[in-house]
């Protein structure tokens, strides 16, 4: 998992999901939503020398001119799989493959997938599926396609997830009526969740070398925070504030923190570093608005969604 079939955390924000499912279902005469997001994925090489890491040139992997976003890494950190919206402005999921620089369809159905995750089994593609009536719940496709199954029947609206292991979830639920979107942590096999915390951020990732799971808590407009949760304990810890407006982040396998701001790329080490310092400055590549990180398993690429 990343520390993260019509071809992610948590990872498109689900508001804008929302928002394609309505169009579906909109009169002509209503007024067309707002387009989605122009944006690309950029694969970059990272080194560590002297135990700083560098960053390689970013190289853009994604060719079409539209939204591209939510990159996962396989296992093998070979390829990866992100989500893509094309000419009949479905969501669907797509696969990069590094050495060969070849992109292939993974999904191609009538409703809309976000947020491509491996199972820990590596035999599936879990997804949030945007089915025809709107409802997001958690589905998978075989590793190569095929036709796809429910992971979960009661659990929904969901937004983003992030497998513990085979038979655990951590999930964003979205809010809805007046409640407050949740982190919570769902037993596959029975669909019993717990709710952990309220008002998250989208990006839920396992933290390396430890049985914890970090999220970020939105406490106010201008307040957001990196937290840990210990999965035995059940303790939530504060990390470090996020940087003002960020809320994506990814752990490299040696638990450095990286999070992104315009155009550039910050790291923080816990036990280490007092607080964020820069690590990588794109904008000489053209690079501007950093969203989505996500590291591969090896340490030795990073994926960023960027314009």
């Amino acid at each position: 998992m990343s520390n993260h079939i019509k071809a992610s955390t948590i990872s498109v924000c689900f508001v804008f999901m929302l928002v394609l499912a309505a169009f579906a279902q909109t009169p002509s005469s209503s007024p067309a939503p707002a387009p989605p997001p122009v944006n690309d994925i950029f694969l970059i090489d990272v080194a560590n020398k002297s135990g700083q890491m560098t960053f390689g040139k970013p190289s853009k992997i994604t060719e079409w001119h539209g939204y591209n976003n939510q990159p996962f890494f396989f296992p093998d950190g070979q390829s990866l799989l992100y989500t893509s919206i094309r000419e009949d402005k479905q969501a669907d999921i797509y696969r990069y493959e590094i050495k060969r620089g070849q992109t292939s369809r993974v999904t191609e159905t009538m409703e809309s997938e976000y947020s491509p995750t491996v199972t820990p089994d590596g035999k599936f593609i879990s997804v949030v599926r945007v089915e025809a009536d709107g409802t997001q719940r958690l589905w998978k496709f075989g590793i190569t396609g095929g036709k796809p199954s429910l992971v979960l029947e009661k659990i929904k609206p969901v937004g983003y997830q992030a497998w513990i292991d085979q038979n655990t979830l951590a999930l964003y639920i979205l809010g809805a009526a007046g409640k407050p979107s949740t982190l919570q942590i769902v037993d596959v096999r029975t669909e019993k969740a717990e709710v952990i915390a309220e008002n998250i951020g989208r990006p839920l990732r396992l933290m390396p070398h430890q049985n914890k799971l970090s999220f970020v808590h939105k406490i106010s407009a201008a307040e957001w925070i990196v937290k840990s949760f210990d999965l035995q304990t059940r303790q939530i810890t504060t990390l470090i504030k996020t940087l003002l407006g960020s809320e994506d982040y990814a752990w490299t396998p040696a638990g450095v923190l990286l999070m992104g701001k315009d155009a550039k790329l910050f790291a923080w080490e816990p036990g280490k570093d007092t607080g964020w310092h820069e690590v990588a400055d794109f904008s000489i590549a053209g690079l501007t608005g950093i969203t989505r990180i996500a590291v591969s398993p090896k340490g030795n690429r990073i994926a960023i969604v960027a314009r």
